[in-house]
């Protein structure tokens, strides 16, 4: 029923991935396979007593504005079950098709393809790696699909070549002490530090701490200078490296009837099947022009939602968005956002302001004054903090800190849980405050499946030194910083009003002063 392999573990830990009023159960693990993210979903359905909203096996053939779109903002939509056409008039639509819609298979950039005498298939098509026993697979494409299916090729077949243009940083499921990575880096303080901080030390910080754990270059792992960062999340990619059970080569140059010609002059003889992990296209065949160039241009979209051109925003694009965080999480609150605006509770800038904003847009990227930002990830904590600004749900932190510490010290220096946006705010959910404050009970009870029962406690002064000293020192230093500047501030303001009579009589005791503080 689904068009996912077999072996398939999400990325983003379940603390980081859930509905933010809904987590998961405790006992599911922390990374889990794609069954049990399904388990999830029926449950999280069948709570909300969602099923009876859904129409299953039903294809969406068209939408299109009715005649007085203009006055209504209503659609007529046409949909097919069983082969029977359905027509229906609704007063909002939300497409939630997402990025992974159609197989993108370049097939006419690779030269020689249409000579190479054996399989060819894209990544949507693979299930299970036992078809491929024995036999020598050449994997196109270095994101965490390519990656997943090399690692689990190479327990079956002879040899895994894995092709890849620009190389890839690769990271792990798990961080220091063995916690879920993504919930130990997706912080607000340090969001705060990395907009302070220059992007280039960031950047170089960075990759100095991936490259101690893993040193990309000797891997063939390296980012190609010039291109834009990637991140994969795999666990076992360097270990089939470094055993020679995948092998990374360069971009592929040409294909000859049963070999592989690489870029650096390499040849990989005797390739008996050829996987294009190479991703997807995203398309809205059922919308109208030009409406649908409108929605496919994520340049265009005001906050990655609404098209710019419709006189009624009654049409919300739901999910075309890639973040360093979770999905799922960016899409809930798209929704709750969109819905908002449906009914009239939130509102957006008037459609000729948001189109001649789009315009200028695209006129500066052409001009290269500004970069094309459409295709990176968006950064997750400041894309959510925007969207909930525009819902009323964003939580306030200092305000937090002076009400109720213990859960401010959580929400700004724990992860950045989707919880924390339902803590106020339209949709505020009364059970938020404790999921946060128990959500790393959540995380280490799977974990605890052999209890030690002689195991000594952890000294639970030294470990909050550890995990909250570094983060409360460097925000106080930022504090003290900001602090003096704005002290300066002030004496520089304040001096020029400063009678010089007064100044005079002062001279004599802050020369004093100076040589108190020297001594």
């Amino acid at each position: 029923m689904t068009r996912v392999y077999r072996s398939l573990v999400t990325n983003v830990c379940k603390e980081m991935s859930c509905y933010s009023d809904f987590p998961f159960q405790e006992d599911y693990p922390n990374y889990m396979s794609h069954e049990k993210f399904w388990n999830y979903l029926r449950e999280f359905a069948e709570h909300f007593d969602l099923l009876k909203y859904i129409r299953f096996k039903t294809t969406v053939c068209s939408v299109t504005q009715r005649p007085d779109f203009s006055e209504t903002g209503q659609w007529d939509v046409v949909t097919e079950t069983n082969g029977k056409q359905d027509r229906a008039v609704f007063d909002a639509v939300m497409v939630c098709t997402g990025h992974f819609l159609s197989p993108n298979l370049p097939l006419e950039s690779f030269p020689g393809i249409h000579k190479f005498q054996g399989q060819i298939l894209h990544s949507q098509e693979y299930r299970i790696p036992d078809p491929f026993q024995d036999k020598r697979v050449l994997v196109v494409g270095l994101g965490n699909t390519g990656g997943d299916i090399a690692v689990e090729l190479s327990q079956r077949a002879a040899q895994v070549v894995l092709s890849t243009r620009t190389g890839t940083w690769v990271i792990s499921r798990s961080s220091s002490g063995g916690y879920p990575f993504n919930m130990m880096n997706t912080r607000r303080w340090y969001n705060l530090i990395a907009r302070v901080l220059p992007s280039r030390f960031l950047s170089w910080n960075q990759e100095r701490q991936m490259n101690k754990i893993l040193n990309h270059e000797n891997y063939g792992l390296t980012i190609t200078k010039g291109t834009k960062k990637k991140f994969i999340v795999n666990d076992e990619l360097p270990f089939c490296i470094l055993c020679g059970k995948v092998a990374v080569k360069t971009s592929v140059k040409d294909f000859t009837e049963t070999s592989v010609i690489f870029e650096d002059g390499t040849v990989e003889t005797n390739i008996d099947v050829v996987i294009f992990a190479t991703g997807y296209r995203f398309s809205f065949p059922f919308l109208e022009e030009p409406l649908k160039s409108l929605c496919t241009n994520k340049v265009i979209l005001y906050k990655q939602v609404f098209p710019p051109n419709l006189e009624r925003t009654t049409l919300a694009i739901i999910g075309l968005i890639g973040l360093t965080g979770s999905i799922l999480a960016g899409t809930e609150l798209q929704a709750r956002w969109a819905t908002r605006v449906f009914k009239g509770l939130c509102t957006i800038p008037p459609s000729q302001k948001l189109m001649a904003e789009a315009t200028k847009k695209e006129q500066l990227i052409k001009r290269g004054v500004i970069k094309d930002t459409s295709k990176d990830k968006l950064n997750f904590i400041s894309y959510l903090d925007e969207l909930a600004a525009c819902i009323g749900s964003k939580p306030n932190i200092p305000f937090l800190f002076i009400t109720d510490p213990r859960l401010a010290w959580e929400v700004f220096f724990g992860p950045c849980t989707p919880y924390q946006y339902r803590l106020v705010g339209p949709g505020k959910w009364s059970g938020a405050r404790n999921a946060i404050l128990t959500q790393w009970d959540r995380t280490i009870k799977p974990l605890k499946t052999r209890i030690v029962t002689n195991s000594p406690e952890p000294a639970s002064l030294s470990r909050y030194l550890k995990a909250w000293g570094p983060p409360v020192l460097l925000a106080s230093l930022l504090l003290i910083y900001k602090y003096s500047l704005f002290l300066k501030l002030v004496q520089y303001k304040l001096q020029g009003r400063i009678s010089p009579y007064l100044r005079l009589w002062h001279a004599p005791r802050i020369h004093e002063l100076a040589n108190w503080s020297a001594v």
